[in-house]
């Protein structure tokens, strides 16, 4: 777990051997590899340290790219760079020299595009990194891994005419409290119809439904830098953020695969299957 850019690369892409619909999945908060000036000076153990990280929902995953869709992962973990940010929600109480605090919520919180805390509001360091520190990281790892999705965003929407980006992430059990007496298993975010043609959304909420699974929209999460960057349906640009429930497959205390791990990564390969075959027939609406 070098710090050296030649060592780890910024994302892990893995195409298919044929461009065969207009589907992106991406991962963009499952990297583990954590660099040990990280661990070094993080006040946190490393289970405390991965509570942000989207543990194994790379691996939920890895049939995509059998089924003519590309697979675009974060290498690094959110607690490093969070991905789903825009580059410049800086945060002055984290940063040194930072000219200016982002007037955003989410970097008040300290969730900016370098976190200042991980879940459960924990402070990841004593005290401030140098400016130079955040610049780095945003260069060597932000900024290459939006070039490469907005690139196979551009590719599948001039293949097909329009791009369908999977943003997928995982949820903590607890933050599911207020998804009502049907607890939701998946929440499907398209920024309250903004950032997806709803015929798309309700198709792919369909097919969670048809695997058995509880379903809500925009409620906890509605989606966050990623479907307001790269969903504009308009354009034929679709973005929806897809929340999976962490105890359908992990240990979450742990951060180890469950004893329903196998089965369930079974059930997300055929529910991306299925989304893949939805972007290689558009919906006639959705193309309109």
């Amino acid at each position: 777990m070098s710090d050296s850019p030649a060592l780890l690369p910024p994302f892990r892409l893995v195409r298919p051997k044929a461009l065969r619909t207009a589907a992106v999945f991406a991962s963009p908060h499952s990297g583990a590899q954590y660099p040990h000036s990280l661990q070094e000076r993080a006040v946190l153990d490393m289970l405390r340290l991965r509570s942000s990280e989207d543990a194994f929902v790379d691996e939920l995953l890895a049939d995509v790219p059998r089924f003519g869709a590309p697979l675009l992962c974060a290498q690094y973990p959110r607690a490093w760079v969070d991905l789903n940010r825009a580059e410049d929600e800086l945060d002055s109480a984290l940063i040194a020299g930072l000219d200016r605090a982002h007037p955003g919520p989410r970097v008040a919180a300290g969730l900016g595009v370098i976190p200042r805390v991980v879940s459960g509001a924990r402070a990841i360091y004593r005290g401030k990194i140098p400016m130079i520190e955040a610049e780095a990281r945003i260069n060597h790892v932000w900024r290459p891994y939006h070039a490469q999705l907005e690139a196979l965003m551009a590719e599948a929407h001039g293949a097909f005419g329009q791009a369908i980006l999977l943003d997928m992430h995982s949820m903590p059990s607890e933050a599911l409290a207020t998804t009502g007496p049907r607890r939701a298993e998946i929440v499907l975010g398209d920024r309250y119809g903004t950032s997806a043609d709803r015929e798309i959304v309700r198709e792919i909420e369909l097919i969670f439904e048809g695997e058995g699974l509880n379903v809500a929209r925009n409620s906890p999460f509605a989606g966050a830098y990623i479907t307001q960057r790269y969903g504009h349906p308009r354009e034929g640009y679709h973005a929806i953020q897809i929340e999976i429930d962490r105890a359908l497959y992990m240990d979450q205390h742990r951060i180890a695969p469950n004893e329903n791990f196998n089965a369930f990564a079974a059930l997300m390969s055929r529910v991306a299957r299925q989304i893949a075959d939805l972007g290689a027939h558009p919906l006639r609406h959705a193309a309109e």
